[in-house]
C-alpha cells in the first residue's frame, strides 16, 4: 500500500507521531479521535497492521470517508464530510472490524470520585476503577482505569487488541494520577492487563489489574473484566439480624478451611458450586456457626495458602466464577452459617506482574527496605503513610463485605503492622517521628478499617491475629483501643498445647500453662484459636502432638477439646482437627476423611458436634465470655492430680429456664479419679452433659451414671459438694438439673 505524505495541514508533530507509534506517548487524546480544522471534521486513528479504515455513521449510516495512512506504523487520518457520532471499519489482512473510536469519548470519572481516591477516602473503589462494563452515549464497552501516576504511558492490553500496548493508551487524569479509558466493544468475560512505561522510560512487566474483581485461574495472571450487576442475594433476614450472633454474649464456633484441600475429587479441588453441595451441611451439620476460608483473594502461588495475594477485589479463579462465589456466601447464610474471610492487608508478594514498583517507582510499597521489605516471608510492606495505598485497602475491606456479604474479616498478622521493629535487629528497622517502634500509620490504618467497618456494614465483625501485648485491641476506638470486635489468643493456644504435648507424668510441672491464661482473660474479647498454623512445617497434627499410644493420644484431644469448649472465648478449630487427623495438613491433598471408618475418629467428629451443640444451647458457655462473673475457678491448684474445675456462670443466673452453671472437671493424667469431691453452688443433682471419655467417643465408658446428687458437704466456699469419678484423660461437663 502506498504511503500518504505527512500533511502538515493536519498539525501533526513528527516527534509526537513517533512516539505514539512506539508506545511512548502519555497524551494520546492530543492526536486520535476527531480534531477539527476550522469547520471541516477530522479524524485521527492507530491501527497497525490494518489495510484501510472507513468511517461511517454510527447506526448503520452511509459512509463519512475513508482515512488514508499517514504513518507506515498504522496511523490513519483525513477529513469527513460531516461530524456526529461514527464508527470504524476496519479491513484487517483477514477481518473487518466495526468498533467505535474510544478517543471519540470525553472525561469518564468524576471529580469527585478523584478527589475522594487523592484523599484515601473512597471506599467504593471497587466500583469506579479498575474494569467497568457500562453504556456511554448509548455505547456498551469497558471503562478501563489504573493508578499510575509516575508512569510516562499506559495502556490496556487484552485479547480485543492483541495485547499490542500500541494500540489503547490511555488518558492521565493527573489530579489524581490516575489513567483512563473507555474501550467500546470490550465485554464481560474479556482478559486484560495494563503495559505501563516507567519514569525511565523502560517498558515494564505487563501489570495484573489491582482493581481486577475476576482474574484466570493460577498459574495465568491476566485480569477478567467482570459483571457490574450485584448478585440477587436472598439473605435479607441474615444480614438485618447477624450483629446479634457476633456479640460478646452470643455463641461463635468458627470451622476454619482451605478451601482447595478441604475434599478433593480425583485429584482435583471441589468449586464453589460442590461445595455448596458438600461443605455448607457439614458445617451446618457440626453444629459450627461459621466457616472461616483461609485467603481466597486471587493470589499466584498456590502453597502460599492465600496469604500472599495480589487480587484483594477478586475471589480466586481455581474455584468458579465471582457469582459462584456470591451463591457460595449466600447458600451458607440460607443454612444459618456465617462467612468470615482472612484478609492481608500487612504484605504482597514480588511477583513481576503484581503490585510491586507498580509504576516503575516503589507505589504500592515503601522505598526504604527498612519499612518496606518483609524479612520473614520476602513480601513488600504497603506504605500505609499514603492516601491512595491506605484507601486501596480499605476500598477492598468494603468490597468483601458490601458486595460479597462476607460477615468478618479476620485481619492476618496484625503484630507485624504494629510493630516497626517486628522481626528485625537493631538497625535494621526505621523508628517513628517520636522515636519510637511503634507504626503509627498501621495504628491509624487499622483504627480507620474498624471504624468504617462498624459505621458502613452494621453486625460485621474484625478479628485480629495478634500475639502481643498491644493494649486494646479488642477496645472500642472511643475508649482508645483498635476497635476490633475479637481479637486471636495466641497466649493460650501457645500454652495449652504446651502443656497438653507434655507426658502426662510431667504435666504437673506445668500446671500453670493452663491456668495463667485466666489472668489476663478479661483483658480483650478472644477467641480461641487452634488454626492451621498449628498443623503445619513440621509440627505435626493436633492428634500427634499428643503423648501416649493411640488409644491415648484421642483421649487426650477429647479432653483437651472439652477443656476448650468450656473455657471463656470464642472457638476456632481448623479442618481435620475434628477428625482427629494422623499426619500434619497437606495443601495439596484432602483431608483423610477415610479415618472415620475407624470408630475412635468418628467418636472425636461425634464430641465435636456435641461440644457446638451445648456450646450453643448453653448460656452459660458462650454469654459471659467476656464477663469476669462469668468464671469461677473450683479447682485450680491440683497440679499433683493435674485436675482443673472450674464454673462457667450464666449471665443473671436463673433467670431463665435452663440457664443455670456449668461445672466443667478435667482430668490430664491416664488414672481415674474416684469421689473427687468439688464444691457447687446449688444443690441437688447435677447431670453429667458431656464426658468425653463416654464410649460413644471412644473412651473406656467410665464416668458418673449420668450424674450426681450433691452432698451437704463444704468444699471450696460452697456448703454442698459432689463426689465426682473423673475418668482418665477425659473431661466431664455438669449442670443442675
Amino acid at each position: 500500500m502506498a504511503t500518504t505524505t505527512l500533511d502538515p495541514a493536519t498539525g501533526l508533530n513528527p516527534d509526537a507521531v513517533d512516539a505514539l507509534v512506539h508506545a511512548r506517548h502519555g497524551d494520546p487524546f492530543s492526536l486520535l479521535g476527531p480534531h477539527p480544522i476550522g469547520d471541516t471534521p477530522l479524524v485521527r486513528a492507530f491501527f497497525p497492521g490494518a489495510d484501510a479504515v472507513e468511517v461511517r455513521a454510527r447506526g448503520g449510516g452511509d459512509s463519512l470517508g475513508t482515512l488514508g495512512l499517514v504513518h507506515p506504523a498504522g496511523l490513519f487520518a483525513g477529513p469527513l464530510s460531516r461530524g456526529g457520532p461514527y464508527v470504524f471499519h476496519v479491513r484487517w489482512p483477514d477481518a473487518v472490524q466495526e468498533t467505535e473510536d474510544p478517543y471519540s469519548f470525553g472525561l469518564l470519572l468524576g471529580e469527585l470520585d478523584l478527589h475522594l481516591f487523592a484523599e484515601g477516602n473512597h471506599y467504593e473503589l471497587g466500583r469506579v476503577l479498575g474494569a467497568q462494563p457500562m453504556a456511554v452515549e448509548g455505547v456498551a464497552g469497558t471503562r478501563f482505569s489504573v493508578w499510575a501516576p509516575n508512569a510516562r504511558r499506559v495502556s490496556v492490553i487484552g485479547d480485543f487488541n492483541s495485547w499490542d500496548g500500541r494500540r489503547h493508551p490511555m488518558r492521565l487524569r493527573a489530579e489524581a494520577g490516575v489513567w483512563e479509558l473507555f474501550v467500546p466493544r470490550v465485554g464481560v468475560g474479556e482478559r486484560y492487563k495494563f503495559e505501563l512505561t516507567g519514569p525511565d522510560g523502560q517498558v515494564l512487566p505487563q501489570k495484573a489489574d489491582p482493581m481486577a474483581r475476576a482474574s484466570e485461574a493460577a498459574p495465568a495472571t491476566a485480569s477478567i473484566v467482570a459483571r457490574a450487576e450485584a448478585y440477587a442475594w436472598t439473605d435479607q433476614a441474615w444480614m438485618e439480624g447477624r450483629a446479634a450472633r457476633h456479640r460478646p454474649d452470643a455463641p461463635i464456633s468458627v470451622y476454619e478451611i482451605h478451601a482447595g484441600s478441604w475434599l478433593m475429587v480425583d485429584g482435583r479441588s471441589l468449586d464453589w458450586d460442590e461445595m455448596i453441595d458438600r461443605l455448607v451441611p457439614y458445617v451446618a451439620g457440626m453444629g459450627f456457626t461459621h466457616v472461616e476460608l483461609l485467603p481466597i483473594m486471587e493470589h499466584p502461588f498456590g502453597g502460599s495458602w492465600g496469604y500472599q495475594p495480589l487480587g484483594l477485589f477478586a475471589p480466586t479463579g481455581r474455584y468458579g466464577r465471582q457469582e459462584d462465589f456470591a451463591r457460595f456466601v449466600d447458600r451458607c447464610h440460607a443454612a444459618g452459617v456465617g462467612v468470615i474471610l482472612d484478609w492481608v492487608p500487612a504484605h504482597f508478594p514480588t511477583d513481576a506482574h503484581g503490585l510491586v514498583r507498580f509504576d516503575g517507582t516503589p507505589l504500592y510499597e515503601h522505598a526504604d527496605p527498612r519499612e518496606g521489605y518483609h524479612q520473614d516471608w520476602n513480601t513488600l510492606i504497603y506504605n500505609l503513610g499514603r492516601n491512595e495505598v491506605r484507601g486501596f485497602l480499605l476500598a477492598s475491606a468494603c468490597e468483601w463485605l458490601e458486595r460479597w456479604h462476607i460477615d468478618g474479616l479476620r485481619v492476618d498478622a496484625v503484630a507485624s503492622m504494629l510493630y516497626r521493629d517486628y522481626s528485625r535487629k537493631a538497625g535494621e528497622w526505621v523508628p517513628n517521628k517520636y522515636g519510637g517502634r511503634e507504626n503509627l500509620e498501621s495504628v491509624d490504618f487499622l483504627k480507620h478499617l474498624n471504624g468504617i467497618v462498624r459505621d458502613r456494614n452494621p453486625g460485621a465483625m474484625t478479628i485480629a491475629e495478634e500475639s502481643t501485648a498491644w493494649p486494646g485491641v479488642s477496645a472500642p476506638l472511643e475508649a482508645g483501643g483498635l476497635g476490633f470486635q475479637y481479637k486471636w489468643n495466641m497466649g493460650w493456644m501457645h500454652d495449652s498445647l504446651h502443656y497438653m504435648e507434655e507426658d502426662p507424668i510431667n504435666r504437673r510441672w506445668h500446671h500453670d500453662s493452663m491456668t495463667f491464661g485466666m489472668v489476663y482473660a478479661w483483658s480483650e474479647k478472644f477467641m480461641l484459636p487452634l488454626s492451621h498454623d498449628e498443623v503445619v512445617h513440621g509440627k505435626g497434627s493436633l492428634l500427634n502432638k499428643m503423648p501416649g499410644d493411640p488409644w491415648q493420644k484421642r483421649a487426650n484431644l477429647r479432653a483437651y477439646y472439652g477443656f476448650m469448649w468450656a473455657h471463656p472465648g470464642k472457638k476456632l478449630l481448623f479442618m481435620g482437627c475434628e477428625i482427629g487427623q494422623w499426619r500434619e495438613w497437606n495443601h495439596d491433598a484432602s483431608l483423610d476423611w477415610h479415618l472415620l471408618d475407624d470408630p475412635g475418629h468418628a467418636g472425636i467428629q461425634a464430641l465435636v458436634r456435641d461440644l457446638n451443640r451445648l456450646y450453643t444451647a448453653e448460656p452459660a458457655l458462650h454469654a459471659t465470655d467476656a464477663e469476669p462473673a462469668g468464671f469461677t475457678w473450683a479447682v485450680g491448684d491440683d497440679r499433683e492430680n493435674s485436675v482443673f474445675a472450674f464454673l462457667r456462670n450464666p449471665p443473671a443466673a436463673g433467670t431463665a429456664e435452663g440457664s443455670g452453671p456449668v461445672l466443667a472437671v478435667s482430668n490430664f493424667t491416664p488414672v481415674p479419679r474416684h469421689d473427687y469431691r468439688i464444691g457447687v453452688p446449688r444443690p441437688g443433682f447435677w447431670r453429667e452433659i458431656v464426658n468425653t471419655d463416654a464410649a460413644a467417643y471412644g473412651g473406656s465408658g467410665l464416668g458418673n451414671g449420668g450424674g450426681r446428687e450433691s452432698e451437704p458437704i463444704p468444699a471450696h466456699g460452697h456448703p454442698q459438694s459432689l463426689a465426682l469419678t473423673v475418668p482418665p484423660l477425659a473431661t466431664v461437663w455438669l449442670k443442675p438439673a
